[in-house]
């Protein structure tokens, strides 16, 4: 599938409009829902095919923030051959309480993989407290920047962000 054919799947598949507030607290007229594009399996496969192509070459773990950048660090570990750690919004109070589950990510440099990306808000947290554990961490990749102002949010928390589309990139697939 070519890039412009898979912008034209993500954005037919998971496009929806009405009044929806975003985790930013922004309202927003349009959503993307990210679980109608990470349930497809076709769809999944085809995105962690192309978010191959982006991962940085030094990458030894991937990182996959909760709950929607799970499945697509899943698949791309798949694609990759890198093992994932999967990552929670806070630490779990029982059992383990840990904030990542999966391998030893200390000492390594860890891409994190989200899907999409409004602020950065998210992040830049997940970032902070995986660097205190010990993770080296400069990458993001995602599926879809909604907002422009994250590049610049996450570059002044030391983050290069790479999304495979941004909002405006998908609309003029679409517009095309």
């Amino acid at each position: 599938m070519s890039r412009e054919e898979l912008g034209k799947k993500i954005f037919d598949t998971s496009h929806i409009t009405g009044e929806f507030l975003l985790r930013s607290g922004q309202i927003s007229n349009e959503y993307f829902d990210k679980y109608l594009f990470e349930s497809d399996p076709v769809l999944l496969n085809e995105i962690a095919e192309h978010i191959n192509k982006f991962l940085p070459a030094d990458t030894e773990v991937l990182a996959g923030l909760e709950t929607g950048g799970i499945p697509i660090s899943t698949m791309l570990s798949q694609k990759s051959g890198h093992p994932s750690i999967f990552v929670r919004k806070t630490a779990k109070e029982y059992g383990t309480c840990k904030l990542a589950e999966g391998i030893d990510f200390k000492g390594k440099k860890v891409t994190v993989i989200e899907d999409v990306v409004t602020t950065g808000g998210q992040i830049i947290k997940s970032v902070e407290q995986l660097r205190e554990l010990g993770a080296n961490i400069d990458k993001v990749l995602c599926v879809i920047v909604r907002d422009p102002k994250a590049f610049d949010n996450l570059q002044n928390a030391g983050l290069t962000l790479t999304p495979l589309f941004t909002m405006e990139e998908l609309k003029e697939i679409v517009a095309a």
